[in-house]
């Protein structure tokens, strides 16, 4: 820290002189420039240069800011320069020419080494940096390819200098605790094959964003993800897994689409690589110890998420869309939900997972307000949690489904998003999957956001950001099952974002092209996933068309037996509903005046419980008194107020058992101070919350109590909570 810090003026004057002297080249492109340079990392050529340096040319200091000398990447030259200060010899030694010529200002160039191979060093470190921080946008995502976007001149290895003569020199990369391309021990590489990998790595159907997550721990993990020769070498079961998935969810929207030509489904043609995405999520948080699911979306897809990936009967689908399913008992259609449209449903069943294992998923039932069971699905997840005993939060996990209009446009998302690091709120990280079909009902993303990505809003989090092109499986299943890894890793939130297209319009009997004439043109001669990945499959020889028939087949004859049996099909179970559920009272049962009292000598224990403070604890002089008043209105049972009342209310039920939380703004002292749930030590700042402490080594997580600002986030988080599990208050 000490050097850098020290000599900051110094080492900025030096490198910008040094960079400022990159040579011209044949490289040079003309895609717009992106603000800001990327930070430094290291390597330097193992090979004397065997070409004549081109001649030089000032590069504009505006074009070579010095931002690597700031945030991420000073860190990174501060550990290189702790490194070279406890022992010289444990850094290359360009850097330890480097340091010595800062350190004494005046050193002497070591034998054999240039000013020219230390400046291609820094430059080469800041081509390496710059394909990290903006690889994605050379990355080919949307499978339309409507917009070409302008490549960026920091992705260009001319803007660095860098000639063709360049290409087969060799260098080293390596920098100590770095990882990636960056870690050590890695082989000797061309600029040729370095080039080569980072666009395998940073610009194929997959765009990663992550450089603006501050942890280092966190981004060399991604890196060592990221950037691993052929990340994505399936077996041949393996891919035949995929394409049968790929074709259920395909066959299961052209099923649908021939049966009933003019019911309203939100089909999910032009995403249908959102299933097998899901499954291998699934399987791979399956195996990582996840043991339920709660998963949130809209409507777009539904049906094919209810039928494929939670497994909810076919025939049973094939029944609503034939109008024959009704309630279980009579009058119990309001209580159960099963009154509403098909598309708003919900239901949960037990799954078994690709490796051997079973994991329970709840679909939560949708209302038509976007993004609304946003919040809902993080607490019916956290309650899940508290009720299992989930401390560390690894067996409960919350998925939730978005479309790129409502993820960047409803403000209940950046709520939700902001629960994920809250005490009482947290659920141990959300994975969440943008549907991004380019398009919202009618609206184009120019028109309906200002930034540049629908997921932006994410970066508030620190979460990384898989951007994925929609017709590539193979893509879709490496970032669903990265998501899977780096929440059971790092316990926080994960964006997919699927970039798609929708085939038809907002529902089977819209008009698209009315407002979208350019991109309906392309999307009817555009190839579905599925036959793109078939001719794959085809022209690699990884399967034959015989087994590709046989998958067709099969399927296409389940469906068609479901059909028929959907016709004789009885709803025997209220399926949606879960086991806490049960033996619960309908609204007509229930309505009925209930006994809700309590014995005296239980309201005066709780109530001498909840007005006693510990001695070593010094509340305000004001909030003693209160509690003094309370104590006296406990023990003659006279003037007993709202506040005392609607405590003793909390104690009884906690006493029970029964989950008690408190939320919303104000509520530990009160609007007008007349709750003081939570008291402050006058002198240490200290916490106290008389309802923790009723009976002898009660568990502090029955009273919770949040002092969060967000209402209709509030209010839709405890009804999650509730949904989870009906003993929660």
């Amino acid at each position: 820290m000490g050097l850098f810090r020290a000599a900051s003026g110094l080492a900025r004057l030096a490198l910008r002189r040094n960079l400022s002297r990159a040579a011209a080249s044949p490289f040079a492109g003309s895609g717009g420039a992106v603000p800001g340079a990327m930070p430094a990392r290291y390597f330097h050529s193992t090979r004397p240069r065997r070409f004549a340096a081109p001649a030089p040319r000032a590069v504009p200091l505006s074009r070579l800011t010095d931002s690597f000398l700031d945030g991420t990447s000073s860190v990174y030259l501060e550990e290189l320069q702790r490194a070279w200060e406890a022992d010289p010899n444990s850094v290359d030694e360009s850097w330890d020419n480097f340091f010595r010529n800062f350190v004494g200002q005046a050193a002497a160039t070591s034998p054999g080494l240039s000013g020219q191979t230390i400046q291609e060093s820094m430059r080469l470190l800041l081509l390496v940096r710059a394909y990290q921080v903006s690889g994605h946008l050379k990355a080919k995502l949307d499978p339309l390819g409507l917009e070409e976007r302008p490549v960026p001149d920091v992705l260009d290895p001319g803007f660095y200098g860098f000639s063709e003569a360049d290409l087969d020199r060799e260098f080293f990369l390596g920098v100590w605790m770095m990882a990636g391309f960056l870690s050590e021990n890695r082989p000797v590489q061309t600029l040729r094959s370095v080039l080569e990998r980072l666009e395998q790595a940073y610009c194929g159907t997959i765009g990663y964003e992550y450089m603006h997550i501050p942890d280092r721990e966190k981004c060399n993990w991604l890196r060592d993800r990221i950037e691993t020769v052929n990340p994505r070498e399936y077996t041949y079961d393996r891919r035949q897994v995929m394409l049968d998935r790929l074709i259920w969810s395909t066959q299961f929207e052209n099923f649908l689409a021939t049966k009933w030509t003019t019911a309203k489904r939100f089909g999910l043609e032009g995403a249908e690589t959102l299933i097998p995405g899901m499954k291998e999520m699934f399987d791979r948080a399956a195996d990582l110890g996840v043991e339920s699911i709660v998963i949130g979306m809209p409507h777009r897809g539904r049906l094919n998420v209810l039928g494929n990936v939670v497994r909810k009967p076919l025939r049973q689908i094939f029944s609503e869309f034939s109008g024959g399913t009704k309630p279980v008992n009579e009058g119990e259609g309001l209580y159960t939900g099963t009154g509403d449209v098909k598309y708003h449903l919900g239901t949960s069943y037990d799954r078994p997972t690709r490796g051997g294992k079973h994991i329970h998923l709840s679909l939560v039932a949708n209302p038509s307000h976007l993004e609304a069971v946003d919040p809902v699905v993080a607490g019916k997840t956290r309650a899940k949690q508290y009720y299992s005993n989930d401390r560390d939060r690894t067996k409960n996990l919350g998925v939730l489904l978005h479309g790129d209009g409502s993820f960047s446009g409803q403000g209940v998302v950046y709520e939700t998003l902001h629960l994920s690091a809250l005490e009482n709120y947290t659920t141990g990280g959300t994975i969440h999957i943008v549907v991004n079909n380019q398009v919202a009902f009618t609206t184009d993303p120019r028109s309906g956001r200002s930034s540049q990505y629908c997921t932006d809003v994410a970066k508030a989090l620190d979460a990384p950001i898989f951007h994925v092109n929609g017709d590539d499986l193979e893509a879709v299943v490496h970032v669903c099952e990265l998501a899977a890894e780096w929440r059971q890793t790092f316990h926080s939130d994960v964006v997919v974002d699927i970039v798609c297209y929708r085939r038809f319009g907002h529902n089977e009997i819209d008009e698209p092209s009315f407002t979208q004439p350019k991109m309906y043109k392309v999307i009817r001669n555009h190839p579905s996933a599925l036959e793109i990945y078939q001719r794959k499959l085809l022209e690699s020889g990884k399967i034959s068309k015989e087994d590709i028939d046989k998958l067709n087949k099969k399927v296409s004859t389940i469906l068609n037996e479901e059909f028929q049996n959907s016709k004789d099909y009885v709803p025997n179970k209220r399926d949606w509903l879960s086991a806490y559920w049960t033996g619960f009272k309908s609204p007509e049962q229930i309505s009925r005046i209930q006994n809700t009292g309590v014995k005296p000598e239980i309201l005066k224990r709780v109530g001498e419980a909840m007005t006693t403070l510990p001695e070593n604890f010094n509340p305000h002089r004001a909030v003693k008194k209160i509690f003094y008043q309370r104590r006296q209105m406990i023990e003659t049972g006279e003037g007993i107020d709202w506040a005392v009342g609607e405590a003793l209310a909390f104690a009884t039920l906690i006493i029970e058992g029964n989950h008690v939380r408190l939320s919303g703004q104000d509520v530990e002292r009160g609007t007008f101070s007349h709750r003081h749930s939570v008291l402050h030590d006058q002198e240490t700042g200290e916490q106290y919350c008389p309802l923790d402490h009723l009976v002898m080594n009660q568990d502090e997580e029955l009273f919770t109590v949040s002092n969060r600002y967000e209402q209709y986030t509030n209010d839709l988080f405890q009804l999650g909570m509730c949904m989870g599990h009906g003993l929660t208050a």
